[in-house]
């Protein structure tokens, strides 16, 4: 049963996330995916992931890893793009098809909890930046060293995202990312590549070039590190892609954006390793000819994650309690983000991102699974029980892939065991919706 038998709800508690966009306000064409998707990849988070792959692994297997990784990653944020644009759903919507009506609230707290999080990294890792920037910068070495700073640094970030998050998403995409932002963060990405690969030819470039690791990571679980980032993102993209016009314009213009800024960053970060070893890499960023006026930049083009984030987070949450607009729940999850960013420490990022992906890959591989090949999810959401108890119990057993694989088959990776048997069980046990 369609809702096109009924009238159009009125109430100002719609559930916009649960709703079809309809075909009148859906604008986005296939490179208005691929500048947010390209803005998005790119981020200092994501370089310093790079940075960890070093020393364990030689130069040439780390770049494999990246490419794969990120060709791999980027193609199943396309593959869910293109089910977000198709069905006109948000990411809280394909849960609700999915998992069942009941059941999603669980998956899409666990969204809600993960896109804080990453909002909080963002926002330290924007504060750090801020505050190395400002002692670069001269004259504000004492002062940029005290505890006042780092906490209006701070503020300053969690203000800027709050200012955004009160516009519109759709407008700030099309004007301010794809003809401000985007230009500028590529000029800076050459410049800094530039400058780290004349100093590995000052080095010696064949010697990096050929440089072997030292062990302690192998190939495998390195590319389920590089998955990780793009698959962190799994449950935003469909809140974007569902306002494109074409679901294969959406998986094209995600793929090729983010792929190329995830591998492009990725291998910055293993060339700033290997070039200038530091547990900093913003310092060591900002050590390279003219890295003051190109970390600025990338700073600037940061705020558009941790703006994703807040979005998204909102639109998870406004599925759960519609009674707040996208706009009110954006606020407040930006507002929780500042206030987090002012009191947890930076701890490592890859035990974080590891435990995100045993999550989501098996969660998406289950969605993309059950509607993939033709499957209308609004149709599926309109049927959806409580629990959907098949593919809730795909899911789980796809986390406890994710967990037991690598005992099971040392060096075989997590990420790939798992969204492999999820996504299979799950096509073919699909239901048979038109």
């Amino acid at each position: 049963m369609t809702s096109s038998h009924h009238p159009a709800p009125t109430s100002s508690a719609v559930n916009e996330a649960l709703v079809p966009v309809p075909a009148e306000r859906r604008v986005f064409q296939w490179h208005d995916h691929a500048s947010l998707w390209f803005s998005l990849g790119v981020g200092l988070l994501v370089m310093q992931v790079g940075a960890y792959l070093m020393p364990a692994l030689g130069t040439q297997e780390a770049l494999w890893a990246i490419v794969a990784g990120s060709l791999l990653g980027a193609g199943l944020l396309g593959w869910v793009a293109k089910l977000g644009c198709d069905s006109g759903l948000a990411s809280a919507g394909l849960m609700h098809a999915v998992y069942g009506r009941g059941f999603a609230s669980l998956p899409i707290v666990l969204n809600i909890v993960q896109l804080v999080g990453w909002g909080t990294f963002e926002l330290v890792v924007m504060r750090d930046a801020t505050v190395a920037i400002g002692q670069q910068a001269g004259g504000l070495a004492g002062t940029m060293a005290g505890t006042l700073w780092p906490v209006l640094a701070t503020l300053l970030w969690g203000g800027v995202v709050m200012l955004l998050i009160s516009g519109s998403m759709v407008q700030l995409v099309r004007k301010v990312i794809a003809r401000v932002a985007l230009p500028l963060v590529v000029l800076s990405l050459l410049w800094l590549s530039w400058q780290f690969v004349s100093l590995a030819q000052a080095q010696g470039f064949s010697a990096l070039w050929n440089r072997q690791g030292e062990g302690g990571m192998g190939v495998l679980p390195a590319l389920d590190l590089v998955i990780a980032m793009p698959i962190s993102w799994l449950p935003l993209v469909a809140d974007y892609a569902r306002h494109g016009k074409s679901g294969s314009a959406a998986l094209r213009g995600t793929w090729l954006g983010y792929a190329l800024a995830n591998m492009w960053c990725y291998s910055l970060g293993v060339l700033v390793a290997l070039t200038l070893p530091s547990t900093d890499l913003v310092q060591a960023l900002l050590l390279a000819q003219g890295g003051l006026i190109a970390l600025s930049l990338i700073l600037i083009d940061e705020v558009d994650n941790a703006y994703g984030d807040a979005y998204s987070g909102a639109v998870s949450a406004h599925s759960l309690l519609p009674r707040w607009s996208v706009r009110r729940w954006g606020l407040a999850v930006a507002a929780m983000c500042t206030g987090l960013a002012l009191v947890l420490p930076m701890h490592s990022l890859e035990p974080f991102l590891l435990l995100l992906s045993s999550v989501f890959v098996p969660l998406f591989g289950v969605i993309l699974g059950r509607l993939a090949f033709g499957t209308h999810a609004p149709t599926l959401l309109a049927q959806a029980r409580v629990v959907n108890a098949l593919p809730v119990a795909l899911w789980l057993a796809g986390i406890a892939v994710y967990h037991l694989a690598p005992k099971v088959l040392p060096g075989a990776g997590s990420a790939l065991p798992a969204l492999a048997f999820s996504f299979a069980l799950a096509w073919a046990t699909r239901p048979k919706v038109r």
